[in-house]
């Protein structure tokens, strides 16, 4: 392939621009390779999820069982969702991630996110119709002034040509935090927290659910009840994190 002149300009410049402006870590905000990666620091600490893995939850087995293969949770009590699956482990090293996307306005973050997503989830997209982001409440929205999950749910659908729904979905009431409550008893403090808007978009369609965290799964269920009694025919869910707890 020839190398034109206007193509090598664009090499020098990227070249000179890395040199006094480089690349910054995602995470810790020192130099990374490249534009949206993290630095060797970072990317250590932070445990990127996939095979093996619970076929229904995605949760991470620590040995393979081979086939596939459901952990004891999905199996006492299945999930709403075909399929949930995440890049990476919540915890203490990423946390700073998540929090700096979702409170502290860096939103720059949504495209990088979003490819780190589209490989976590390919097999997903693979099958998905439409792209819709659990929603926020609207005076969640109003303090925060965007809803990361739709950011998210908007970039995938340009990087996968896959249409995206951001309004199917509404929160109809605000919820109190959920942290001291238990399973149960956070989906009880949901049901009917979250109403249909667009029945026509998502109606015999196959969905993928987008979210930042996964937590106790109590919202995404929810979402995922009221989407299947609005017609969907089945939904999977892709987030950027997941909680992470013993399969039991």
């Amino acid at each position: 392939m020839r190398l034109t002149l206007s193509s090598f300009l664009r090499w020098v410049l990227g070249a000179a621009l890395d040199l006094l402006i480089p690349p910054r870590c995602l995470s810790c905000g020192g130099v990374a390779e490249t534009e949206g990666a993290l630095c060797s620091r970072c990317w250590d600490a932070i445990t990127f999820l996939g095979p093996p893995a619970c076929l229904r939850c995605g949760l991470p087995f620590e040995v393979d069982a081979g086939g596939a293969a459901i952990c004891g949770r999905c199996l006492l009590d299945p999930p709403r969702y075909r399929r949930a699956r995440a890049v990476f482990r919540y915890d203490g090293a990423s946390k700073g991630l998540i929090l700096g996307f979702k409170h502290a306005d860096r939103i720059g973050r949504a495209p990088h996110f979003a490819r780190w997503m589209a490989r976590a989830g390919a097999e997903l997209l693979a099958e998905a119709d439409i792209i819709v982001p659990v929603p926020l409440h609207p005076w969640r929205l109003f303090l925060r002034r965007y809803n990361q999950s739709a950011l998210l749910a908007e970039r995938l659908a340009g990087l996968s040509g896959i249409p995206c729904c951001p309004d199917a979905l509404s929160r109809v009431r605000h919820t109190p935090k959920q942290g001291a409550l238990g399973r149960r008893q956070r989906r009880a403090n949901l049901h009917g927290a979250i109403r249909l808007k667009r029945a026509d978009k998502v109606r015999g369609c196959h969905i993928l659910l987008i979210d930042d965290v996964l937590t106790s799964g109590a919202t995404v269920e929810e979402c995922v009840r009221v989407l299947q009694d609005g017609g969907a025919t089945a939904v999977d869910v892709l987030t950027l994190a997941r909680v992470v707890r013993a399969s039991g």
